[in-house]
């Protein structure tokens, strides 16, 4: 969540979406993304109640991420993103790396540290992921509200659905290094540290391309995104089997 406004453009104005129609690119998507990790997740599923909080808790963590950027206001370390990408291309990879990724990846990790790990279903590795993955889904959505108003109903669709997936990505990363760090009665600094630096680095990186070249975001960002899902499809099917046959023996 960059804090920056989407560039206006008057002659779309009549396009945009309808305050009427301006949720359901949020709704819809949100209760496809939680019912697909729901499945996902089915041989040991998570109680209901657990992933509703940890999606609040996304929510919540996009209000911190809206705080932190306020805050590099105070120490004059804040930048216009639209602006770098038009002036200061170095400038903006700096400040996507520094800040914009580390910012947004900090607040969703936070309240998984805080508040996940100690919930007492989290007994499996698979439960990393999941939980991570809603807490992105809960930051994604208000991401969505701020931005789909400056859309139009096709572009709000399609940011609907992709939006999340982004978000969903970058905290599997450090979702499943605490989640098995931690499950594994390991310290979860160090490999928390790793997982966290991993992610901002590259959420950073992304946002960076999105911002810089809309002409060659879309290609450029799609390969990075196939790359990560099909890790982290991989990834799932793996623990999805090791789970059966922990079971089974």
């Amino acid at each position: 969540m960059t804090g920056q406004r989407a560039r206006a453009d008057p002659k779309r104005d009549n396009e945009r979406m309808t305050p009427g129609f301006l949720t359901l690119p949020v709704i819809v998507p949100v209760l496809f993304w939680a019912a697909y990790h729901y499945h996902k997740d089915r041989h040991l599923p998570e109680p209901v109640g657990n992933l509703f909080l940890a999606f609040l808790l996304g929510i919540g963590a996009a209000y911190l991420s809206q705080g932190l950027y306020i805050s590099l206001g105070w120490i004059g370390l804040r930048y216009d993103a639209l602006a770098l990408a038009d002036s200061n291309p170095i400038g903006l990879l700096t400040y996507s790396v520094l800040a914009i990724g580390p910012i947004e990846e900090l607040s969703k990790l936070l309240p998984f540290v805080l508040i996940v790990l100690r919930m007492k279903a989290f007994d499996e590795p698979m439960d990393g992921i999941i939980y991570a993955s809603f807490i992105a889904l809960g930051y994604a959505a208000m991401e969505n509200v701020h931005y789909l108003q400056f859309l139009t109903p096709i572009e709000a669709a399609a940011r609907g659905f992709a939006g999340p997936v982004v978000h969903i990505l970058f905290a599997s990363i450090w979702g499943h290094w605490i989640g098995c760090a931690y499950l594994a009665g390991r310290s979860i600094l160090v490999c928390g540290l790793e997982g966290f630096a991993i992610a901002a680095v590259l959420h950073g990186i992304y946002d960076f391309v999105v911002l810089l070249s809309p002409t060659w975001s879309l290609p450029v960002g799609a390969i990075g995104i196939v790359i990560l899902w099909i890790w982290r499809l991989k990834l799932l099917r793996e623990m999805h089997h090791d789970a059966i046959r922990g079971a089974e023996e």
